[in-house]
């Protein structure tokens, strides 16, 4: 049998600029010679101030100019993600069934390491654990629902009707909120948790119309060991709102005041409002109750999708930490926002 075509150029090897950063070194390629594209990567990994770190892979398509193809998390896997470091570290990449065709002359890559410590700007660390009967792993979130501002400079609009870069992003669907996530982890050099069937995981790749229809959203799959951005499930969400191992048992989230920490119908003066004026939860989140709803990754029901949280337009037991809605994922109205989790150690 003819051995399938496949070159690589070159393996760069980065570490993230941190105190302490991670060093990879001794890493090795080669593509298996029964037909396959597929590539068996080994590495050797070491940090000196944890011994769990995060390792990425990112493909470039022009010799190693720019590194903006981003192997699909469900063509990795082995030694990538979270990982104990050490020697002999070895990445399976099924490259040949990347969407993206792949030039053989101009085809290169680079395996990247993170410290896992240090916590994402503006970003809190959610202690795992058991809730009022829900259970999640340890997860990073926003502090603060997404403005306007962070919106516009991954997106480059700003679709909101009250114009103002510091009060939360609205008007934006379910879908929106996927392609922000995935544009962001890519600006970042991060791994995208979302690929849309099997056209990967770069929005710019996806055919025409993928989110003018709620249906669609079945399409989405996500990749939850990625630490890239990406939606709250709604588990996480409420976890986050009731203040997590913190919880007080509240009905808003961080208070029995609603006045104290949401703008609600009858406060709002029928408009958003600056994050984070109100005050804060247990865990330090802020507008978990009010401001806007916050899209989540789950189905609520049909082509829904889940929306937590109540609003500015909202009566007060809309916005109570056990409230449940949902919306089609192509809705953008002016009362729907959202915020980023992140995967943590």
């Amino acid at each position: 049998m003819k051995r399938a075509t496949l070159l690589f150029l070159v393996i760069l090897l980065t570490a993230a600029l941190y105190a302490v950063a991670p060093v990879v070194t001794n890493a090795t390629a080669a593509q298996r010679t029964d037909g396959s594209k597929i590539l068996d990567i080994y590495y050797d990994v070491a940090c000196a101030s944890d011994d769990s770190v995060w390792v990425n892979m990112s493909v470039s398509n022009d010799g190693g100019s720019s590194f903006t193809v981003t192997a699909t998390p469900a063509n990795l896997s082995g030694d990538i993600g979270r990982i104990h470091t050490g020697t002999g570290k070895h990445i399976i990449w099924n490259a040949g069934n990347e969407a993206t065709p792949l030039d053989g002359n101009q085809f290169a890559f680079k395996v990247q390491a993170w410290d896992m410590q240090p916590v994402p700007l503006n970003f809190v660390q959610v202690q795992g654990g058991t809730v009022a009967g829900i259970t999640v792993n340890s997860f990073y979130m926003s502090k603060y629902e997404l403005t306007q501002a962070d919106y516009q400079a991954v997106m480059g609009v700003n679709p909101s009707y009250w114009q103002q870069t510091d009060r939360p992003v609205e008007q934006v669907s379910w879908f929106n909120a996927i392609e922000y996530s995935n544009k962001r982890s890519m600006q970042e050099g991060l791994t995208p948790c979302y690929s849309y069937s099997t056209y990967g995981t770069n929005p710019a790749t996806w055919p025409s119309g993928w989110n003018g229809d709620s249906n669609n959203a079945t399409n989405i799959s996500c990749s939850w060991t990625a630490n890239g951005y990406r939606l709250p499930s709604e588990a996480e969400w409420e976890y986050a709102a009731r203040g997590g191992l913190q919880t007080h048992g509240y009905t808003y989230s961080g208070s029995e005041d609603i006045n104290a920490v949401a703008w609600y119908d009858s406060n709002s003066g029928y408009t958003t409002h600056t994050i984070g004026t109100k005050a804060a939860n247990e865990l330090g989140i802020f507008d978990m109750s009010g401001n806007v709803w916050e899209w989540c990754w789950d189905v609520y029901s049909g082509s829904y999708r889940v929306r937590r949280g109540g609003s500015w337009s909202t009566y007060a037991y809309s916005c109570a930490v056990s409230f449940r809605n949902g919306n089609n994922a192509t809705a953008g109205n002016g009362n729907i926002g959202f915020r980023c989790v992140r995967v943590s150690p």
